[in-house]
């Protein structure tokens, strides 16, 4: 029994790496805050692992069964989900362009953000991503050992998904924070919210034109 708990528990953690090493959103934003200060970067990803959990939770009790069933749920956050994006692109490529435009842009410093709205914005990127939930729903029983009780072998499956990926990214954090030399710099730094600030309305514009 022992054996094929830890097999299973090898296999999930194996996973949950190829998941979090897949290109998305959350990656993005990440790398994005990052850029602003390293407590920015951590915040944000304990807003997206909260969601990671939140999701697992749901799909444990069900409930992200409902999304998968029906189309107008899915619809509607998938509509939900492609402004956020968008929202969140628009606002990267709008600082991006005032740091251009500013008179004294080579020495600005980064402006500093809450740990709060830092937070927020993982938490609501993952929050309203459809795919997310129909994942969950999809990835966590895969898991649940024959036999063993579902909800809470679930439950503590989404809470070990979430905090492994709390260490995963905060390895980019940390990297970041290690380039903070080079990436300091304002054009270096203007060009890398140009590119996250586009790849998250292309993200974006992928999310609300899907079926």
């Amino acid at each position: 029994m022992m054996g094929a708990m830890l097999t299973t528990l090898i296999a999930f953690l194996g996973a949950c790496t190829l998941i979090a090493a897949s290109p998305g959103p959350s990656t993005v934003l990440i790398i994005k805050q990052s850029l602003r200060s390293r407590r920015a970067g951590f915040m944000t990803v304990l807003g997206n692992e909260t969601g990671i959990f939140l999701w697992g939770l749901a799909a444990a009790c069900g409930l992200t069964a409902l999304v998968a069933a029906s189309q107008l749920a899915y619809d509607i956050m998938r509509v939900v989900g492609a402004v956020v994006l968008l929202a969140f692109g628009a606002q990267t490529l709008w600082n991006a362009r005032k740091k251009k435009t500013g008179a004294d842009e080579e020495d600005a410093p980064v402006k500093a953000q809450s740990s709060w709205a830092a937070y927020r914005s993982g938490l609501l990127l993952n929050l309203a991503n459809p795919k997310a939930a129909v994942f969950a729903m999809s990835f966590l029983p895969q898991f649940v050992p024959s036999g063993a009780p579902q909800l809470p072998f679930m439950i503590g499956l989404a809470a070990l998904w979430a905090v492994y990926e709390v260490g995963y990214y905060g390895l980019y954090v940390w990297f970041v924070g290690r380039m903070k030399a080079v990436l300091s710099r304002a054009a270096v730094r203007r060009r890398l919210e140009q590119v996250s600030g586009g790849v998250l309305v292309l993200l974006g514009v992928r999310l609300a034109v899907e079926g």
